[in-house]
């Protein structure tokens, strides 16, 4: 019979659990608690774990399994979107709107109350943005900011 897992609680400064111990349901849940200091955030990404939680929820942090890789190589563009790159539509950038960038991220979708990018999480990653870790990707067009991601 397989033990159950268990939530692990990160102490201040505390090193996460091994990913082979997150939960299986909810599926890559590992940890709770720590902190957003770029210390912890560059730990985590380089281990598979990201943070996710809704506002008023402590820090979660993920590792689910599988993870979506993405292969640039294997990326299947669809014809209506290769038209409109092919008509230069739009202007690609890359760093050259952050702040922008997470902010409209984090806006709510239609018919949905928030989002999970909370204001301790923009600052976190505008702080690694600073430190030279983290990246925006900028679509614009007619000098407008249209899409973006970041990481």
């Amino acid at each position: 019979m397989k033990s159950p897992r268990i939530l692990h609680t990160l102490a201040p400064g505390a090193p996460f659990p091994p990913v082979s111990q997150a939960l299986d349901e909810p599926n890559g849940l590992l940890a709770v608690g720590g902190d957003l200091s770029p210390q912890r955030l560059l730990e985590a990404y380089r281990r598979g774990i990201f943070p996710w939680y809704s506002e008023g929820q402590p820090i979660l942090w993920w590792s689910p399994d599988p993870r979506l890789v993405l292969f640039p190589s294997e990326l299947r563009i669809s014809r209506s979107l290769r038209k409109a790159i092919n008509k230069g539509m739009f202007r690609i950038t890359v760093d050259q709107a952050f702040p922008e960038v997470i902010s409209a991220c984090a806006g709510p979708r239609e018919g949905e109350p928030g989002t999970w990018i909370t204001s301790p999480m923009r600052e976190a990653y505008l702080q690694l943005h600073r430190l030279g870790w983290a990246r925006s990707v900028e679509a614009w067009h007619e000098g407008r900011l249209v899409g973006g991601l970041y990481g």
